[in-house]
């Protein structure tokens, strides 16, 4: 452990994960704030910038299609909710977004050593993959609200997307690592080394 506090590179990809980080999600709260018509409205950004609105309606969309090849009708009402016809609904909130996840693995990839194309395609299959855990979730979740279904192990939906999100950007790390790490190499890819 003190070798790493005194490794450069590794000192160099912890800063500029954490600036990374801060700047994705703390950016992303921001415009949430300078969007909604309460205190800080910036038509502005309200209009140009906030993509959060765009990334629920395209939850709700893949929701609604998912939950079609089961046979599954939904329809969408009023605040960002999505309903089963005939049946109970759920209301998709900023924080059911994923936007931390998205942060952490976006700014995972960027501050590891490598090349930029294959870091943009690391970038964009995690999200998919996170994209899709969620759309899973979110429909699980639908259903269960419909249907009366207790949360297992009495742990909110939240709180399991969160543990398959985390299992899922622990796993692909270990992918990212092991597809640049030589056999012959004992350092890996966070070290540029």
């Amino acid at each position: 452990m003190v070798s790493l506090l005194k490794d450069k590179n590794f000192i160099g990809f912890v800063v500029k994960f954490l600036l990374l980080f801060a700047a994705l999600y703390y950016g992303t709260l921001l415009i949430i704030g300078l969007s909604a018509p309460d205190d800080y409205y910036i038509p502005f950004v309200a209009k140009y910038l906030d993509y959060i609105t765009q990334l629920k309606w395209g939850l709700m969309k893949s929701t609604k299609f998912f939950l079609s090849l089961f046979g599954i009708e939904t329809y969408f009402a009023p605040n960002f909710s999505i309903k089963i016809v005939e049946g109970r609904g759920v209301r998709i909130a900023m924080s059911c977004v994923g936007y931390g996840v998205y942060s952490f693995w976006i700014a995972f990839v960027l501050a590891s050593a490598g090349k930029i194309l294959a870091k943009l395609l690391w970038v964009m299959g995690g999200l998919l993959l996170l994209w899709t855990i969620n759309v899973v979730r979110i429909a699980l979740f639908l259903l269960a609200v419909d249907r009366n279904w207790p949360m297992p192990l009495g742990l909110d939906h939240h709180t399991w997307f969160n543990i398959f999100a985390y299992g899922a950007i622990f796993t692909m790390m270990y992918f990212f690592y092991k597809k640049d790490t030589a056999p012959n190499s004992s350092v890996s890819n966070i070290t540029g080394g």
